[in-house]
């Protein structure tokens, strides 16, 4: 038996294969070679690795930026993920010892790896490489086979539109999201939106977004955009969307807005032929949950961001 760990190239045969284990490994958060390329392009620096056992990829990591911080925030985003039969025979430690002198390198001093609550030998194995629950958000799902589609009702005094109608909104939507981000629970503090070419690369122009899913609230007095929420379709799985974001202006908030939009984007959903629709927030966030409570979403197990220093994350065994 023997097991390989090498950084895997951006070629079409390595990529293919980092898709293929991910999505065979850690199927309810896939990728695809698209998005994969995506990333490489918006957020330059990312690095994979493959492990090889007898020649044949099991494992995959990835290492880079964590989108929704600065350039200069102190951790990095890690994944490993490794098939079921590669298990148990220190594939995983050394993919994420990699990561670790991947982040040393680039003068970090944590990792952020994601973990889902209900894979105790996952949080397991990361427990004893000293990381601990960072943050932890509440994923829900709508199986849309069993509703009926729903009627647009927003507030009295706002226009639905999207973006592939408006094009020209999208500054619009930037500034909602500068004054909405400030306002989300959870981990490091305010999620950073970016300047208008970054928030487009990440969360309006990146593959997998509709752009008559993205659904735009105008206040009819001004024409200001006061709220949006976008639908991702999960790479790997067509006929499921992932809720990107939902997000009002603080003057425009507890009137019914953010649940329109939601049923905006259902209604597109439905339309399309989806059979689910799933979305997480932050622990704290309990507006959000009801609104997708109210809306029928049902709970999945949670979301968790573990965080560890590099030092023990450098452990392989």
């Amino acid at each position: 038996m023997t097991v390989i760990i090498r950084a895997a190239s951006t070629d079409d045969e390595d990529l293919a294969a980092v898709e293929r284990v991910i999505n065979a490994a850690s199927p309810e958060d896939g990728t695809s070679l698209e998005d994969l390329r995506w990333s490489d392009r918006a957020y330059p620096g990312i690095v994979r690795f493959l492990a090889e056992l007898d020649g044949r990829p099991v494992g995959a990591a990835t290492v880079g930026r964590i989108f929704v911080h600065p350039p200069e925030f102190e951790a990095l985003w890690a994944t490993v993920d490794v098939l079921p039969r590669a298990r148990r025979i220190g594939i995983g430690g050394a993919l994420l010892a990699a990561t670790a002198r991947t982040a040393e390198a680039a003068e970090k001093t944590h990792l952020h790896v994601p973990a889902v609550a209900d894979r105790a030998e996952a949080i397991a194995f990361l427990e004893r490489r000293g990381f601990v629950e960072h943050e932890r958000m509440r994923s829900v799902r709508l199986d849309l086979a069993a509703i009926s589609r729903p009627q647009d009702d927003p507030p009295n005094g706002i226009e639905l539109t999207d973006l592939a109608a408006r094009p020209d909104l999208v500054a619009g939507v930037h500034a909602v999201a500068v004054e909405a981000f400030q306002d989300i629970p959870g981990g490091d503090g305010p999620i950073a939106p970016g300047d208008l070419a970054e928030f487009r690369a990440r969360d309006v122009d990146r593959p997998g977004f509709p752009p008559d899913a993205f659904v735009v609230a105008l206040e009819q007095s001004s024409g200001r955009v006061v709220g949006y929420a976008a639908l991702q379709l999960k790479p790997g799985s067509p006929t499921i969307a992932w809720h990107d974001m939902t997000a009002v202006v603080r003057a425009w908030r507890r009137r019914g807005l953010a649940t329109a939009l939601k049923r905006r984007t259902i209604a597109w959903a439905l339309d399309h032929e989806l059979v689910a629709l799933e979305t997480g927030s932050d622990e704290a966030n309990l507006g959000m949950q009801a609104v997708n409570a109210r809306l029928g979403y049902r709970p999945l197990p949670d979301l968790l961001t573990m965080r560890g220093p590099l030092g023990r994350a450098k452990m392989t065994r």
